[in-house]
């Protein structure tokens, strides 16, 4: 396995969080009681998982390894302001659903926030995957690969957290308003 694989399966999962995500704000829209729990469960998985863990890896790890070949500057530079982006949807979710709990009824806002998570999530992973194709073919070598993937696993409570978090979105998943 190589840090591009690596990165790669945690986009799987990302996918199968989207998935949550669109299912949610749907059913938010429809009018159905989604327990708040569950919602603070993707806000966790967004910003432990997403953040923490994959978003991690490529700002500290992998986009300086790429950049400094003078390759795919503009590339890096672009997903490290989507990144930034992330961050404020997933602040601007946390924020209305706080407002929520405490009476204010903001489900429009956490749906809508929630929506615009998963339009940025898809469009997001779509550039990063065609980004990782480029990066191991024209700039990574076999063994700056394999030095960012023993980097990435070197970190053990990272990687309890992310078994933790796929645990997490395969709770969800099994919900009743999941089905």
């Amino acid at each position: 396995m190589s840090a591009t694989d690596t990165l790669r399966e945690d986009h799987k999962q990302i996918r199968r969080l989207e998935k949550i995500i669109i299912k949610c704000y749907t059913e938010l829209y429809n009018g159905t009681n989604i327990p708040f729990t569950d919602i603070d469960k993707i806000t966790i998985i967004i910003e432990e998982f997403l953040d923490s863990i994959h978003y991690s890896r490529e700002e500290d790890s992998y986009f300086p390894c790429v950049a400094s070949y003078d390759h795919l500057k503009q590339e890096i530079k672009g997903f490290m302001i989507e990144h930034e982006f992330s961050r404020r949807i997933a602040i601007q979710i946390k924020k209305y659903l706080k407002q929520w709990k405490d009476g204010i009824d903001s489900r429009e806002p956490v749906a809508r926030y929630l929506k615009t998570y998963s339009v940025y999530l898809m469009d997001h992973m779509n550039k990063e995957e065609a980004f990782f194709d480029k990066a191991e073919s024209e700039v990574l070598s076999k063994e700056e690969e394999l030095d960012m993937f023993e980097q990435f696993r070197s970190v053990m409570t990272i990687s309890k957290k992310k078994d933790d978090m796929i645990k997490e979105i395969e709770n969800l998943e099994n919900l009743p308003w999941m089905k």
